[in-house]
């Protein structure tokens, strides 16, 4: 008799069992996947110096010459100018040039100034991958290694 109610029991969860989980989906079938969204790059920068607002840092940059805009304080420059490298993956040197404090802002000034320049490059040097760096380095025209700085960001050729 006893063996009867262990079976009847046994028998009655197992039924119990099947049916939750055949009342439960696995998976819900309405919910809509997550939306991921990339952020958008943001600017290049070292705070408080230099702000490089085009290109962006990772992205595909036109076709030579490239053209680079953003902001620095007035010591970055001297004589309204600072150099600029482009410089493919390994490190050469494909192309220099400068920016310029925009008119009619005045670069002796410790505020920020917008500035403007082009660079072309010689896209027959990028080697083997399609990536490089553009380097824009403080005007140090004292040579003392101590007023140096530079900030250097990634950025993709066609």
């Amino acid at each position: 008799m006893k063996k009867r109610y262990i079976l009847i029991v046994l028998v009655v969860f197992g039924i119990l069992f099947w049916a939750l989980t055949k009342a439960i989906p696995n998976e819900p079938s309405n919910v809509t996947p997550p939306i991921t969204m990339t952020p958008d790059p943001a600017p290049a920068e070292k705070p408080g110096k230099i702000v490089v607002s085009s290109p962006l840092p990772e992205t595909t940059v036109s076709a030579s010459p490239i053209t680079i805009k953003g902001r620095a304080v007035g010591n970055w420059f001297f004589e309204a100018s600072a150099p600029v490298d482009v410089v493919n993956w390994d490190g050469l040197i494909i192309g220099s040039g400068y920016v310029t404090v925009d008119a009619p802002y005045d670069w002796m000034t410790t505020d920020f100034v917008p500035f403007t320049g082009t660079v072309s490059y010689d896209a027959s040097q990028l080697g083997p991958y399609n990536y490089g760096w553009i380097i824009m380095k403080k005007d140090n025209p004292s040579g003392e290694p101590q007023f140096d700085d530079a900030l250097e960001f990634k950025i993709l050729f066609p």
